[in-house]
């Protein structure tokens, strides 16, 4: 099975016919797909101005749908590698579950259902990239918000925990 960088490189292979090119698009599809598969589907098409259902579109336009899906991608990977820094940060500090981890970010781990869009045809018009910078913003904001909540009860945990007035004897 190949991996999104692999099926990028078949789209943009000037060598393959263009309905292999454009499959390779949809394959790309199964690894990230913001809005889900068909939504985003959808959303490349009208942005590049390819039909969905042409079966031989034009091979710049392609190159095109996969550059947008490709900055998205991107942003999204850098979230993930943040979120990552963050959990080890997190964990050394002593906070052991994620705060305010909820299913979202769960369900959409590796980029998959972000945004789930049920209508194709009603995916926001913006790029994709732009949409997903607004939804890592929400989601670190949120994060945030909660991991300082985390800490702080950590911090009154350990102060109900110490005596009261006294000090620590050192050898």
């Amino acid at each position: 099975m190949a991996g999104f960088n692999a099926l990028a490189e078949q789209v943009r292979d000037p060598d393959r016919d263009p309905s292999q090119r454009r499959q390779a698009l949809r394959k790309c599809l199964e690894r990230f797909a913001p809005y889900g598969h068909r939504a985003t589907w959808h959303h490349l098409c009208a942005r590049a101005g390819i039909s969905p259902d042409d079966r031989s579109p034009d091979p710049e336009r392609l190159v095109s749908a996969l550059e947008e899906l490709e900055e998205a991608r991107e942003v999204w990977l850098a979230y993930e590698r943040d979120f990552a820094r963050r959990r080890r940060q997190q964990k050394y500090d002593g906070i052991r579950q994620p705060p305010g981890h909820d299913d979202w970010h769960r369900r959409c781990w590796g980029g998959r259902m972000l945004l789930p869009v049920e209508d194709p045809e009603a995916a926001p018009p913006a790029p994709l990239a732009e949409v997903l910078r607004r939804l890592v913003r929400e989601a670190e904001a949120r994060e945030a918000r909660c991991a300082a909540q985390a800490m702080h009860g950590i911090r009154q945990a350990t102060a109900e925990r110490r005596p009261v007035g006294k000090v620590p004897v050192t050898h």
